[in-house]
């Protein structure tokens, strides 16, 4: 998509955040769970919503004013780098970060597989690369097609994914034993609730509202 869409979107789009502290906190408690190997680096962080919660060493986006809008939320709280830059072309060197998190970023990828193997560069011989989705069947999946469908100015760009497509696209870059771990069970029109991140097996997950798959990558000379 063109990622320049997300610059004139940038002041609002921690709105959400704001207008869905609870949904918002358990999307949060699961990237935490997931994005434990440091060094952390986020690819299309957006704003740094997640990159501050998990305590990234970088966050990397190609919507400058995206970046910035964050940046200067956040700066008092959080020591992320912000670094403007393009998923298929990653200023980081060869093996050298712990995390690759990918949090809602596959479904505004035109090509993900190159995204995904540039990543997959990146990463250390043992580092897991997250990918957090809003499962395309879910209850909440289905609500944010239908935004799509009436012309949402982000959501209208967004292919939505399953989880086991997801899954699919880890293995297919050479990334093994994925897990799956998934929160927020309730549909969007009922009330909010805290949750716990736990894992899911693929066909409960795709009903969850926000699922992370999780895959390692080989040690060297396995691949």
């Amino acid at each position: 998509m063109p990622y320049h869409v997300f610059n004139a979107y940038a002041p609002r789009y921690d709105d959400w955040y704001r207008r869905h502290l609870v949904t918002a906190e358990n999307e949060a408690r699961l990237v935490e769970a997931v994005a434990r190997q440091h060094p952390v680096a986020e690819i299309g962080a957006g704003t740094g919503f997640f990159s501050a919660r998990v305590g990234a060493e970088a966050a990397l986006d190609p919507s400058l004013p995206m970046l910035e809008t964050g940046w200067l939320r956040r700066r008092r709280t959080s020591l992320y780098e912000p670094v403007q830059a393009l998923g298929e072309r990653l200023p980081l060197r060869s093996s050298s970060i712990g995390t690759a998190l990918l949090a809602v970023t596959l479904c505004f990828l035109d090509e993900p597989l190159p995204v995904l193997r540039e990543a997959l560069r990146a990463l250390r011989p043992g580092g897991a690369l997250a990918a957090c989705i809003v499962p395309r069947d879910s209850p909440w999946g289905r609500l944010y097609r239908e935004k799509a469908r009436q012309g949402h100015p982000l959501y209208r760009y967004a292919r939505f994914y399953t989880v086991r497509e997801v899954a699919t696209l880890l293995a297919t870059v050479g990334l093994r034993r994925p897990r799956i771990d998934a929160t927020i069970t309730y549909a969007p029109w009922e009330a909010p609730r805290p949750e716990k991140p736990r894992a899911m097996s693929p066909q409960e997950a795709e009903k969850a509202g926000f699922a992370c798959i999780t895959a390692t990558k080989p040690p060297r000379g396995y691949m």
